[in-house]
């Protein structure tokens, strides 16, 4: 079909291809593989490899980083 689809006997809905997925090794470390798959943004959100939700934490310290010291110096500023 067209669009990547395609169709199992007896089922109703097309499946999709399967998305492209980078499995790394088990000696693979958490940052070398989050790096190794294109960055943390790319295993984050299109989930490239197994270290996914690692990379989302990664992520989420980052900006959590970020929002406390941008509130951290505005009450300075400010206050």
């Amino acid at each position: 079909m067209a669009g990547g689809l395609r169709t199992v006997e007896g089922e109703r809905i097309p499946r999709r291809d399967l998305p492209y997925f980078d499995e790394q090794d088990e000696n693979t470390g958490v940052i070398s593989g989050i790096l190794a798959s294109g960055g943390p943004f790319r295993v984050a959100f299109l989930d490239t490899n197994q270290f996914g939700p690692h990379a989302m934490v990664l992520m989420l310290v980052g900006f959590a980083t970020i929002t406390g010291l941008c509130l951290f110096a505005l009450s300075k500023v400010f206050g």
